[in-house]
């Protein structure tokens, strides 16, 4: 994590930047970052919402996965229900991370929310974690998690990294010929690597910087040439028809602004429905700072689309 210069952010935000900034650790290692991020992902975890229930499951073939759902009756049509795939530069992150953002969705909306382990850089890079993803989205809309699901009633959802891997789940399971979720939500999503005027005039943002942003990339996509390919930056793809309705917040200061305003809008230039949050007086990595007015307001928006989306 970089230390941002001046910003124009709220005292709320700004604090939440100097908290998060106060789990960094100096130690380069691979072991010693993610240590430190689980214990700033443990920190800003709220207790669980009430009246859920929460499972985790090791099946052959697929990623660790954590199941959480209402604890009441499914749906006589079974559970809509919803993929969620993790931030964390392809490199952190795990099911703990963001099991807070993945509780409220399901009891917010009364889904149930899977969210996947995958494979992590640069031990795995580009494919394993979309591999994994895939894996995981064609085990839950073929019900073979042990819950009933409505399959005309599916999303898939990710932040940052986990963006990323939702837009390319969306692109790989058009070029397959297989159906689309209802809804493809993505918060501050990494889906390219041009200089784009956000990476710019945001290099130093708060929380994430473009130089941190290149070493997420350098570990997922080792091989010069793999950027080349839409299914790593989705960006690359030259036609987006056919993909599914679109929900796409990004933060005002990050670097990776832009990438999700311009897959807003060649989404919408080839006939895909998007809902856009432009995220006034955001910062990258923001939802966990979930009692803040300008936080807030991203949340009522992403669950205002997806109940639409998914009714």
């Amino acid at each position: 994590m970089s230390v941002a210069r001046e910003y124009p952010l709220s005292p709320g935000m700004a604090a939440f930047v100097a908290r998060t900034h106060a789990f960094a650790t100096a130690e380069p290692s691979l072991a010693a970052q993610r240590a430190a991020y689980s214990r700033m992902a443990a920190a800003f975890t709220p207790p669980r919402p009430t009246g859920l229930r929460v499972s985790d499951l090791a099946l052959a073939g697929l990623p660790p996965l954590r199941l959480f759902r209402p604890a009441g009756t499914a749906p006589a049509s079974g559970w809509a229900a919803l993929l969620f795939l993790h931030g964390g530069g392809w490199m952190l992150g795990d099911l703990d991370s963001h099991a807070f953002f993945c509780a409220e969705l399901a009891a917010r909306l009364g889904l149930l929310v899977v969210a996947a382990d995958y494979r992590l850089a640069p031990e795995h890079p580009f494919p394993a974690a979309l591999q994994d993803s895939l894996a995981a989205w064609r085990a839950l809309r073929d019900g073979t998690l042990g819950e009933p699901i409505d399959r005309t009633r599916l999303a898939v959802a990710g932040d940052s990294a986990g963006g990323n891997l939702a837009a390319a789940l969306c692109l790989a399971l058009r070029d397959a010929g297989e159906p689309q979720p209802r809804v493809q939500a993505l918060v501050y999503p990494a889906l390219g690597d041009e200089a784009t005027d956000s990476r710019i005039e945001y290099a130093d943002a708060p929380l994430l910087s473009a130089a941190d942003m290149q070493a997420c990339l350098e570990a997922y996509l080792p091989e010069p040439l793999q950027r080349h390919r839409p299914l790593a930056l989705p960006l690359r793809a030259h036609d987006f028809a056919g993909l599914a309705p679109a929900f796409i917040a990004v933060a005002e200061f990050d670097p990776l602004r832009d990438d999700g305003l311009r897959y807003a809008e060649r989404l919408r230039r080839d006939g895909v429905e998007v809902d856009c949050f432009p995220g006034p007086g955001l910062v990258h990595g923001c939802l966990r700072a979930r009692e803040l007015a300008e936080v807030d307001r991203l949340y009522e928006a992403l669950f205002e689309s997806l109940a639409r989306r998914l009714d």
